[in-house]
């Protein structure tokens, strides 16, 4: 990786600062266990891409980033934390980005309810601004991401994703997310409502390629990491096993589907799936969709003038599908 994401950050590391504090007080509790709760929550915040596609993306508008942009970004952050807090009591995780989770230090019960207080934040803090067109916009975003997990966990049983389903899934689940973040960002500095679509569907885009390179960690090679199976040891159909079933005989297909089923987390059957997968010629495939994803999201963002916002977005685009983790 030719650049580091502290360093896409350092135009925006001003705002970053303020809206760290803006978002521990959008956070405050007068319950001393809840408030204890939150300072854990802050403390162990993963990359802060999300906030900064809302700023850079403000800044590609007339009124940049105001008060309005620094709310919605902490919108995004209070509704999209609530639910990884009720993922993980969900999935019954005991770990978030390294570090133990809320259920596991403090339980499901309490998990639930800080999940519930973090949404009912998030929904408080755009309703007291009236940041109508905002909340909106979120609100879609925790909508479509519930359904595509739905959609996954209902498709998952059967075995029978095809790449339209797929792309239907990571759409809902992930690229909804970050494309509310720009939409955000633009709505907040006054775009228009064409703007706002616009910065919408770039964000969409580029959440796509993320989320297949996400994927392919899961099958590791020198250039793109560790080979680690999570996905398939979770019986998750995605786009390199998609492709390579899609194109085997029907026996192989049978007899790869079986080891996906039947693995229970034995290393050799994730092993044999992971070695088919790219003797297929899967790994190909899906490098060459996500550089098309990320194609597309750079001719959109090259409708707008040159400016260092518009950069610093293509250095973290870049970014997302060239990161090792």
């Amino acid at each position: 990786m030719s650049i580091s994401l502290n360093e896409i950050q350092a135009p925006i590391a001003p705002e970053m600062q303020l809206f760290e504090k803006k978002f521990r007080a959008s956070m405050k509790s007068n319950v001393l266990l809840l408030d204890k709760i939150m300072g854990y929550i802050v403390k162990r915040k993963g990359k802060q891409m999300r906030p900064m596609f809302v700023f850079f993306t403000a800044n590609l508008f007339g009124s940049g980033i105001t008060e309005a942009t620094y709310r919605g970004a902490a919108l995004i952050e209070l509704l999209h934390t609530a639910t990884l807090v009720h993922d993980d009591v969900v999935d019954d995780a005991n770990y978030r980005r390294g570090f133990f989770s809320v259920n596991a230090l403090w339980k499901n019960k309490i998990a639930v309810l800080v999940g519930d207080y973090l949404l009912s934040k998030g929904l408080l803090l755009s309703l007291n601004n009236n940041d109508f067109e905002l909340l909106k916009i979120v609100s879609n975003a925790v909508q479509e991401m519930s359904e595509g997990e739905l959609l996954q966990i209902e498709k998952a049983r059967r075995l029978d994703i095809t790449e339209e389903v797929y792309f239907d899934i990571i759409r809902q689940k992930t690229a909804s997310l970050i494309a509310s973040c720009c939409a955000v960002g633009a709505a907040s500095a006054g775009a228009t409502p064409e703007e706002i679509e616009k910065a919408r569907l770039f964000g969409e885009k580029v959440g796509i390629a993320f989320q297949i390179k996400d994927d392919l960690f899961d099958y590791g090679t020198a250039e793109i990491g560790k080979p680690v199976g999570i996905d398939i040891k979770e019986k998750k159909m995605t786009l390199p096993l998609i492709n390579a079933l899609r194109e085997a005989d029907w026996l192989t297909k049978r007899r790869v589907i079986y080891d996906v089923k039947n693995n229970n987390g034995n290393n050799k059957r994730v092993q044999q799936v992971i070695d088919f997968v790219k003797k297929s010629g899967g790994i190909e495939y899906t490098i060459q969709l996500m550089n098309k994803y990320h194609a597309e999201a750079l001719a959109i963002l090259h409708t707008f003038p040159p400016s260092p916002s518009r950069t610093s977005l293509e250095q973290l685009i870049a970014y997302t599908i060239e990161r090792e983790k």
